[in-house]
């Protein structure tokens, strides 16, 4: 195996070592924090975290266009100058609009937990843009060492801080968000001294700067707009919920969203590392590895379906009083089938290729299906299962749609899998509504994956032996 397939390799470990951790943390967080905190105080926490995972929007698309313009370059190979400008004007711009937000909370919103929840995620998108900007620098020139410490020690602080929070017997979510902001802010210090090189240049005049940052703007608005649709097809349907139902009723969706994401940790793992190792690919040999890449990974992903179930269980037991919301689970964990392979393949692909127009269409395309039908089904039919059902159908549709139009564009016809891998998802919900998501609904759907697996074997032996060669030959 030559240097750079082990170099592949060594920062796969990283970012899936990375991950593991992290995944280790939400299942603490996810099963602790909303047993300790009670239904109200976890949904409060869980409308800071839903707040808070829109800030990063706040830079239009300023570091989105950085990250696209040096994907793949070295790190002494950047203009640091030019970046360390950008980094100071960007944080200045921050802080204009963060005390904006401030002072709309303050005095424009009713006083009470929500205007202070507001405040706090005002404060806390400083941190998360100056980390992003770091982290963007970091993958974009496959420093992945780096990319997983910043990614993963924050949260391993913030654990030794709710920790040590609960032990002494604290129970308010407030006390929770400050820790989470203590901890980014210090991490993203510790990432602002590995590029000090960077930051401690002389800033070029705003006015020289001026081009570029409109120029990344421009570039990277595209792919923040998509991101911003990305998180409001699940964003809108949960806002609609909050304002149907309750905090409460929120807040258990949340938790079941919650546990559904963190079997995406380890996909999303190896996307960080697939954008800087495409963009040094020759573009000619990129349709072949996308199918290499596509036959692997989607039986992989039907086979985490296999351990809804137990999970179901065992949460039921340790978290009584969400049991009754884990139903929703039967219809929300296919989400990992579609956003992983949205995440590892599709958008990285896009990115790639630098179809950010498609990215954009499919994004807003599939968002204004969710908003309509959401308006109707939520307010309208009054139906909170068909709500929760419309968060999967939006995001296998965007999914297939963006699948679509990059296979499209490659030349490769990918129809039969589209209906095949279809018709186990759609088997896999109905063996959960049939026999009530117990042991026997999982041995009807083991039964049809083993058929899938069977109709697609030839496929994914194929595949596997290519993926040995890639990495041989790498």
């Amino acid at each position: 195996m030559n240097e750079k397939a082990k170099s592949v390799i060594k920062n796969l470990y990283y970012t899936v070592a990375a991950n593991f951790a992290t995944l280790g943390i939400s299942i603490l967080l996810n099963l602790f924090v909303p047993k300790l905190l009670g239904v109200t105080e976890y949904s409060y926490w869980q409308l800071y975290v839903f707040y808070s995972s829109y800030v990063g929007f706040l830079h239009l698309g300023w570091i989105d266009g950085i990250y696209l313009k040096i994907g793949g370059e070295e790190y002494d190979q950047l203009d640091k100058r030019n970046l360390g400008s950008q980094f100071w004007y960007l944080a200045i711009f921050e802080c204009i609009v963060s005390s904006l937000v401030i002072i709309w909370s303050l005095f424009f919103m009713p006083s009470g937990n929500k205007s202070m929840i507001l405040v706090l995620t005002a404060v806390v998108s400083l941190v998360t843009i100056a980390k992003t900007f770091i982290l963007y620098i970091f993958q974009s020139t496959n420093r992945i060492k780096e990319y997983a410490q910043l990614s993963r020690n924050d949260r391993y602080l913030y654990v030794l801080l709710i920790g040590a929070y609960f032990l002494l017997g604290g129970r308010n979510f407030f006390w929770l968000i400050v820790m989470d902001i203590i901890s980014k802010s210090i991490m993203t210090i510790w990432g602002m001294y590995r590029i000090k090189d960077m930051l401690n240049l002389k800033p070029i005049s705003l006015r020289k700067v001026f081009p570029e940052v409109l120029d990344n703007i421009n570039i990277g608005s595209k792919l923040m707009l998509s991101s911003v649709a990305s998180m409001l097809i699940i964003g809108t349907i949960r806002f609609f919920v909050q304002k149907k139902w309750s905090i409460q009723t929120f807040g258990k969706l949340s938790f079941t969203l919650s546990i559904s994401n963190m079997f995406l940790t380890f996909i999303n793992a190896v996307g960080v590392v697939m954008f800087p190792l495409l963009r040094r690919t020759n573009q000619q040999k990129l349709p072949a590895l996308f199918v290499t890449l596509r036959d692997l990974f989607v039986p992989i992903t039907y086979a985490i379906l296999v351990f809804y179930v137990p999970a179901k269980y065992v949460l039921a037991m340790w978290l009584p009083d969400y049991a009754e919301s884990l139903k929703f689970m039967g219809i929300l964990f296919p989400i990992i089938i579609y956003e992983g392979r949205m995440s590892l393949l599709i958008n990285t692909y896009l990115k790639t290729l630098r179809k950010e127009k498609t990215i954009l269409f499919v994004n807003v395309m599939t968002l204004v299906l969710s908003l309509v039908l959401s308006i109707i089904i939520i307010f309208g039919l009054d139906n909170l299962t068909w709500a929760v059902g419309l968060i999967l159908i939006s995001l296998a549709f965007r999914c297939n749609l963006a699948e679509f139009f990059l296979c499209k564009s490659m030349n490769i016809r990918i129809e039969k899998s589209m209906i095949i891998e279809t018709t186990l998802t759609v088997l896999f919900i109905l063996s959960n509504v049939f026999f009530g998501g117990s042991f026997i609904s999982t041995a009807v759907y083991v039964l049809f994956y083993v058929i899938y697996l069977l109709i697609n074997y030839k496929k994914i032996e194929r595949s596997f032996k290519e993926f040995r060669g890639l990495l041989k030959g790498t």
